[in-house]
């Protein structure tokens, strides 16, 4: 009885540690999608706002979203091409003026963000439909969110095409060339204290995360060993 026990959860084991291969070439694009999005989750989420070279704002969030480096401190994101293989407005923007802001995304302006989202036609004002309040910028024309409580000044460093058809990328690269923190977010040091930001993270489907103060967990950096040769 004992062995067939034994036998049944080693059985158990290996179905949970089974894996299933999928290869991108042999599925359709929006499947390939799906997997990509639970494989790279969740996704802080870079809320853009750019102008045209007519000076008309345009404001739209991407979760294609990182950091890059810090001498200089660099991003990118990946406005994709539609599913017409279109280019959207906030990529036009960028190849036509060279600057744009990202916004960070918190968990109290989630649903106006989403809002923003939606496909308008070309020249209807996301920062009306949404109702968000342009704040001024220091070195880049297009106007940051006052709602949100941090945001990157960036100036366009390079755009990278990947694929050139519907759903591909457009890696934008951008340096940061100012800085705009809340402060309610700095500490008797001056430093940002992570656990009053509140952020949001964008996942597969209709889901987010949220990475609140209840959520958030520290874990030190190991010290650096040196091996001798």
């Amino acid at each position: 009885m004992q062995e067939e026990m034994e036998s049944e959860q080693q059985a158990e084991r290996q179905t949970q540690n089974a894996f299933v291969g999928f290869d991108p070439a042999e599925l359709s694009k929006q499947d390939a999608y799906q997997i990509l999005l639970n494989c790279v989750s969740p996704r802080p989420i870079a809320f853009v706002s750019s102008l045209s070279a007519e000076g008309r704002p345009n404001l739209a969030p991407f979760s294609f979203f990182m950091a890059g480096g810090a001498n200089p401190p660099s991003v990118a994101f990946s406005p994709s091409y539609n599913r017409n293989g279109d280019p959207k407005d906030t990529l036009v923007n960028i190849r036509e003026t060279g600057e744009f802001v990202i916004n960070v995304v918190t968990f109290d302006i989630r649903d106006r963000m989403n809002h923003a989202s939606v496909e308008f036609p070309r020249g209807v004002s996301e920062w009306d439909e949404a109702g968000f309040t342009p704040a001024p910028t220091v070195k880049v024309r297009p106007a940051r969110v006052a709602e949100s409580v941090l945001a990157m000044e960036c100036r366009l460093f390079q755009i990278v095409e990947h694929g050139g058809a519907p759903l591909s990328a457009n890696y934008v690269i951008g340096e940061v060339v100012y800085f705009h923190v809340a402060k309610r977010l700095l500490d008797s040091s001056g430093k940002i204290d992570a656990t009053q930001i509140d952020y949001i993270g964008r996942m597969s489907g209709d889901w987010y995360s949220r990475a609140n103060a209840e959520a958030m967990f520290a874990l030190g950096r190991p010290p650096r060993i040196d091996k001798q040769a």
